[in-house]
């Protein structure tokens, strides 16, 4: 069997999006690989709480200066292209890197942190065989930007969705926010970040029915307090609930509840929380910036702008669309995600890995 080393350092922060990834991708692995030996590197803690079948090495800082096992593996696969590890230039060894975005390249960061964002993306990419994107829109803002990177081995760069798991069909329970059961509301989950545009959605609320919940992982200031300050402003207080550090039982009892998502966001390497609504069979509004059309598809809806008024006028008559076709509309919308099932992202991996060892 090929011996196969997958870098699950992220993992190392359990709470955010990616660490979900993560763990749908260990757990498909782990199901359905039969024909390599599968070996994870990640905090020993959280790879642990993903499966006790998993064969890992344990995380250290160190690792980043020197480590001797990593060449005895015949392919290593880097999840994320901001990692700090295993950047040497390999012989014998295939070195495959997961491109979720470049979209530092275009937000209002310092050029300090983004020369150092850039220096990792460099570091990762120089020596990779190939580049697997999240997305198409990440593919091509990583082609059109390739005169950054110097790509000493790359051979291609191929485009594989995330993947989630997806619901059961079931009644999820909302614990401490059963609060939330008889209210009318709107959902957006992601960090509180200029970029995810959460701001738009407090500013919306004046002209609909619905609350607003929010549920971030993290803030980012002086962005959060911006939110803060303009819902104090129009006196939202009532109606916008923060919610975090939420049990998946939880979180999917929110969407489960939830009468839409609304993700503005100008910046999305792909998109999961979307995907996570619309495996409910729920309504989804999203800006169509970056990857969210692509992931979105026909399936979900488009806010054209971000003026307050029209954004609710969007809502409001897509909501009727959605309320007058809910049987018909809730099927598309769930048959939709399938392609974005672990399972999916998985087997998507396990074929590539077969192809480019040669074994398929």
């Amino acid at each position: 069997m090929a011996k196969i080393l997958i870098d699950l350092e992220r993992l190392r922060y359990p709470n955010s999006g990616i660490a979900n990834v993560f763990r749908n991708l260990a757990k498909g692995l782990q199901e359905n690989n039969s024909k390599f030996e599968i070996s994870y590197f990640g905090d020993k803690e959280q790879l642990e709480k993903c499966s006790l079948k998993l064969n890992y090495i344990s995380w250290s800082k160190t690792h980043r200066f020197y480590e001797r096992f990593s060449s005895k593996f015949d392919l290593i696969h880097v999840s994320h292209q901001l990692s700090s590890y295993f950047h040497r230039n390999y012989k014998n060894t295939i070195k495959i890197v997961t491109l979720h975005d470049l979209n530092f390249l275009h937000e209002n960061l310092s050029e300090s942190k983004k020369a150092k964002m850039m220096g990792k993306v460099r570091d990762n990419v120089k020596n990779a065989d190939y580049i697997v994107c999240i997305s198409d829109y990440a593919r091509q803002n990583f082609i059109q930007n390739k005169a950054l990177f110097s790509l000493h081995k790359l051979k291609d760069i191929v485009v594989i969705h995330n993947g989630i798991q997806l619901p059961e069909n079931r009644e999820y329970h909302l614990g401490k926010y059963s609060f939330l059961k008889d209210k009318k509301y709107i959902l957006n989950i992601g960090v509180l970040f200029n970029k995810k545009n959460q701001l738009t959605l407090v500013e919306m609320l004046p002209h609909i029915e619905d609350d607003l919940v929010l549920i971030a992982s993290d803030e980012k200031q002086p962005y959060a307090d911006e939110v803060r300050a303009r819902i104090k402003e129009l006196n939202l207080e009532h109606r916008v609930h923060f919610l975090k550090n939420l049990s998946e039982e939880e979180k999917y009892a929110v969407i489960q509840h939830s009468d839409a998502m609304c993700h503005p966001s100008i910046a999305e390497g792909f998109g999961i929380p979307p995907i996570e609504a619309m495996a409910f069979g729920k309504p989804v509004f999203l800006s169509k910036y970056t990857s969210l059309p692509e992931i979105g598809g026909d399936h979900a809806f488009y806010f054209d702008g971000f003026d307050p008024k029209e954004m609710a006028d969007v809502f409001k008559e897509k909501m009727t669309l959605y309320n007058d076709h809910k049987e018909e509309m809730i099927k598309e919308i769930k048959n939709w995600t399938k392609q974005y099932s672990y399972t999916e992202m998985s087997n998507n991996y396990l074929r590539f890995y077969e192809k480019v060892l040669g074994r398929n």
